[in-house]
C-alpha cells in the first residue's frame, strides 16, 4: 500500500550547489512542505532541519550530534553519488535512510577528463591565445606550430576505478586509439576486454593516470610520495573524483621536481581552495574548481533523480540506499 506523505517537511541544506536560479528545484519541492536553504554552515544545520522528515543536501555534514537533535529526520537525499560526508552509522541507528544519485555525471565526468587530457597534449588555449595576441598574422609561413604538441592515440591511459565513469573514460579512450589499463577492487566486473592490472604496474606502465574511484578509508592519499615516484617522468596525472585520494604536498613536490610532467586537477582535499593550497600556483598543474559534474543537463539528471529517490522513499520502496 503506498505510503501518503503530502505533508512531508522537506529541507534543502545547500541549494546553490545544484542551482543558480538556471535550473528548477520543482521536482522536489513540490512532493511536500519544503524550506530551501542556498547554504548553510555545518554549524547550524541541527537547527535549519528543524522538524523536517527529509533533508536533501550535498556536502553538509550529516552527522550523530544532527540526527541525536533531529528526532523527525528519517530520510536523507544527496545531491551526489559520494556520501562521506554522512555518518551513515550514526543515520542506521536513528532509523534514518539515506540515498544517493549513482551515474547521473558519466557523460560530464568523462567528457571534463578528455577535455584536460586533449588540452594538455593539444596547447588549444595557448594557440588560441598565441593567434589573439598577433602571432599568425604575416607569419612567413603558413602553419606557425611553435608550441610542442602530441598525438594521444597510442599512448596508454590509466584508469583507477571502473565505475560507471571509469567506463566511459576507456570507452572513449579506446575511440582515440588509446592502450587501455585499470586496476579495480573488482575485476571480474570488467569484461569489455579491458586490462586488469596491479596499481603499481599500472602506474609504471601509464601515460595518463586517470583517478575514477570514491573516497574511502582504504584509499585515502593513494597518490603519495611513493606511488608518484612510480611513474613516468612524462606522464600526466588526472584527478576529477575526490581531492582526497592524493596527498597534495607531495604531488606539489613531484610536480617541481620534475618526478612527474603534470597534473589536471578538479577537486581538492578542502574545498573551496585554500589560499596555502599546495598546488596553487605550479605552472605544470592545471586546476579546475569542482565543475566536471556541472553542466546543465548533468544537474537537470541529478535533480531529477533526487526527487526520483525521495518519492521511492515516500511511497515505500526506497531505492539507491546506501546504509544497509
Amino acid at each position: 500500500m503506498r505510503l501518503l506523505m503530502t505533508d512531508m517537511k522537506i529541507c534543502i541544506l545547500d541549494a546553490e550547489t545544484v542551482t543558480r536560479d538556471d535550473v528548477k528545484l520543482d521536482k522536489i519541492t513540490g512532493l511536500g512542505e519544503a524550506k530551501v536553504f542556498g547554504f548553510t554552515k555545518n554549524e547550524d544545520i541541527a537547527k535549519a532541519i528543524g522538524d523536517a522528515d527529509a533533508v536533501i543536501c550535498n556536502k553538509c555534514l550529516i552527522t550523530e550530534e544532527v540526527f541525536s537533535a533531529c528526532k523527525s529526520l528519517k530520510y536523507v537525499g544527496l545531491f551526489a553519488t559520494g556520501y562521506n560526508n554522512i555518518d551513515l552509522s550514526a543515520a542506521t541507528r536513528h532509523g534514518a535512510v539515506v540515498c544517493n544519485v549513482p551515474s547521473y555525471s558519466r557523460d560530464a565526468v568523462a567528457q571534463h577528463t578528455f577535455a584536460f587530457i586533449l588540452e594538455y597534449y593539444s596547447k588549444i588555449s595557448q594557440y588560441i591565445k598565441m593567434t589573439a595576441e598577433g602571432g599568425w598574422i604575416n607569419y612567413k609561413l603558413f602553419s606557425n606550430f611553435c608550441i610542442p604538441t602530441a598525438e594521444i592515440a597510442g599512448k596508454t591511459i590509466g584508469i583507477i576505478g571502473y565505475g560507471s565513469i571509469g567506463r566511459k573514460v576507456a570507452a572513449i579512450a579506446k575511440a582515440f586509439s588509446m592502450n587501455v589499463i585499470t586496476y579495480t577492487r573488482s575485476p571480474k566486473k570488467v569484461n569489455d576486454g579491458t586490462e586488469c592490472v596491479e596499481l603499481d604496474e599500472l602506474l609504471k606502465r601509464a601515460d595518463i593516470v586517470s583517478l575514477h574511484c570514491p573516497l574511502n578509508a582504504d584509499n585515502a592519499k593513494m597518490i603519495n610520495e611513493r606511488t608518484l615516484s612510480l611513474m613516468k617522468k612524462t606522464a600526466l596525472l588526472v584527478n576529477t573524483a575526490r581531492g582526497g585520494l592524493i596527498d597534495e604536498p607531495a604531488l606539489s613536490y613531484a610536480l617541481k621536481s620534475g618526478t612527474i610532467a603534470a597534473a589536471c586537477i578538479d577537486a581538492l582535499t578542502s574545498e573551496p581552495m585554500r589560499e596555502d593550497c599546495p598546488l596553487q600556483g605550479i605552472e605544470n598543474c592545471f586546476i579546475t574548481p569542482h565543475v566536471a559534474w556541472a553542466p546543465r543537463e548533468t544537474r537537470e539528471r541529478l535533480i531529477e533523480r533526487v526527487a526520483e529517490n525521495l518519492k521511492a522513499w515516500r511511497d515505500g520502496r526506497p531505492i539507491n540506499v546506501v546504509n544497509i
